[in-house]
């Protein structure tokens, strides 16, 4: 599994350096990519997918969702600007590891996950893994969680139509959102959003994607 994981941390840094252009940067945060290497991406997976867990590509996870790309998830996290004493915001749980790797990064994760049965095997994996600052909870993404706000950063693993006000209202001031915008299955941007004093919000396009659409009603998946 070493030789694996040095394989993706290399497939992620080439990437990097591929897409500086539009991310404005050569390298990413250092403890991104120790979060990337100490988190074991192979048990996030289906074990029908194992011998993918480490390619450098999206891959299936059921119910229509998948696992991000290792490079998508490493730039995500970077993008959120996180820090140690961080509290953060994930919109859609799916597999766990977008979790897991901002476990690493910050204080506390609160996630939101609007596939019943997904969210749920989820929380039961974060938990047996020892993620300990991580609370999920089955609910609308777009609505967000305002109980636990404010919140530093809040990255969203699903494109949105829009960019959710809600969402914005929930951060701090200076915190950043990051989301994939865009119609489902067609072109979509990934934008980070910072919120400035009063109503003022910075809107900053990244790069294209292609992600699952974002749900607003709960998918019990029965």
């Amino acid at each position: 599994m070493k030789k694996n994981m040095r394989r993706m941390i290399a497939d992620i840094e080439r990437e990097v350096e591929y897409t500086s252009h539009l991310i404005g940067k050569h390298v990413l945060d250092p403890r991104v990519m120790k979060a990337m290497e100490e988190v074991p991406r192979e048990v996030f997976v289906p074990g029908s997918m194992m011998h993918f867990a480490f390619e450098n590509g999206p891959l299936p996870i059921g119910y229509g969702q998948t696992i991000s790309q290792p490079y998508i998830v490493a730039l995500m996290s970077d993008l959120l600007q996180t820090q140690d004493d961080h509290v953060v915001l994930e919109i859609g749980t799916g597999s766990g590891y977008q979790t897991a790797i901002l476990s690493r990064l910050v204080r506390q994760v609160y996630s939101i996950e609007v596939v019943r049965e997904l969210g749920e095997t989820s929380a039961g994996r974060l938990k047996d893994l020892g993620y300990t600052n991580v609370e999920c909870r089955i609910g609308n993404g777009y609505a967000g969680w305002p109980e636990h706000a404010p919140y530093n950063g809040i990255i969203v693993t699903a494109a949105a139509t829009h960019i959710p006000q809600s969402l914005i209202d929930q951060l701090v001031t200076g915190g950043h959102l990051v989301i994939p915008v865009g119609e489902p299955y067609e072109a979509q941007e990934l934008i980070v959003v910072t919120r400035g004093e009063g109503d003022h919000i910075d809107v900053r396009e990244i790069l294209g994607v292609a992600f699952v659409p974002m749900q607003e009603e709960v998918d019990d998946a029965d």
